[in-house]
């Protein structure tokens, strides 16, 4: 979404939006590592985001952002703002740390606590609609039911199709699966384009079958931003995933780094896959 929208997540974070925003190379050079989004401000500033489910990583998240942020300026040599986008809130003791300190070495980053923002500037822009279901709120299943209503008002059909994808994948942080499927995918949905179009897509081997392909083409596209190239045979392994295994892996990629990741998922979770959808 932040690529897809680079303007808007810029006008979002920072306080001057750029007149333009353009998307960069995300994966870095040396030792390959890949940044979620980098976006070009202007011309003259760039805006690195992270989005994290949990605060403590390997490697430690404070020495990666000083990591991307040296080997963005030695690149292009204009200044750097930088935002850690946490999703889900951490068990209350968690201290989320912003800057790095050895010595005479210290660098800074912005963090942004959804879970302490007003949902009111997601409902308002598609854009940034998926991100409204962790947004501070006293009726959490309330503000689920108004990104339901919003993402029904969307036009055009393909980029409902995409919002509410995304929608579903984080609103699966904070809310049970039964819940999160009979508003973003049941009830008065069943109204909506998005939902007529998984009835569509399950038409010739049952709706169960439509659901199964829709998630798995949303982890196909996901997957190279998080862990780079993903090889054919590991692609085909994915394919033979249940709905449930995709729903899972799913969840579990917001925290992949690297390809080994996602084949020691693999390796975890779906040794008795038999590639038969779920009844």
């Amino acid at each position: 979404m932040a690529e897809k929208y680079p303007e808007r997540f810029a006008a979002w974070l920072l306080d001057e939006p750029p007149l333009t925003a353009e998307v960069l190379k995300t994966e870095l050079s040396v030792e390959p590592i890949r940044a979620d989004a980098v976006l070009l401000l202007s011309g003259q500033r760039i805006l690195h985001l992270e989005f994290q489910v949990q605060v403590v990583t390997e490697p430690a998240l404070l020495l990666r952002m000083l990591d991307y942020w040296v080997r963005l300026y030695r690149r292009y040599r204009i200044p750097i703002t930088q935002v850690v986008i946490f999703l889900k809130e951490p068990p209350a003791a968690t201290m989320i740390e912003t800057c790095f300190q050895v010595e005479a070495t210290y660098h800074e980053y912005r963090i942004v606590k959804l879970w302490q923002e007003s949902p009111e500037r997601f409902l308002q822009d598609p854009a940034l609609l998926p991100f409204a279901p962790l947004a501070a709120t006293e009726q959490p299943e309330q503000l689920l039911q108004q990104v339901a209503a919003q993402v029904s008002r969307i036009e055009p059909e393909r980029q409902r199709r995409e919002i509410a994808a995304s929608a579903q994948i984080l609103a699966g942080l904070r809310f049970p699966k039964t819940l999160v499927r009979q508003l973003l995918r049941g009830g008065f949905m069943r109204e909506s384009v998005i939902y007529q179009d998984i009835l569509a897509e399950g038409l010739q081997q049952g709706l169960q079958q439509g659901l199964q392909q829709g998630e798995l083409n949303l982890i196909l596209r996901l997957l190279p931003r998080r862990v780079g190239i993903v090889p054919v045979e590991i692609q085909a392994q994915i394919q033979k995933l249940s709905i449930a295994q995709l729903e899972a892996l799913a969840d579990a990629l917001l925290d992949f780094t690297d390809l080994e990741d996602l084949t020691e998922w693999l390796q975890t979770h779906a040794a008795n896959s038999t590639g038969s959808p779920e009844a």
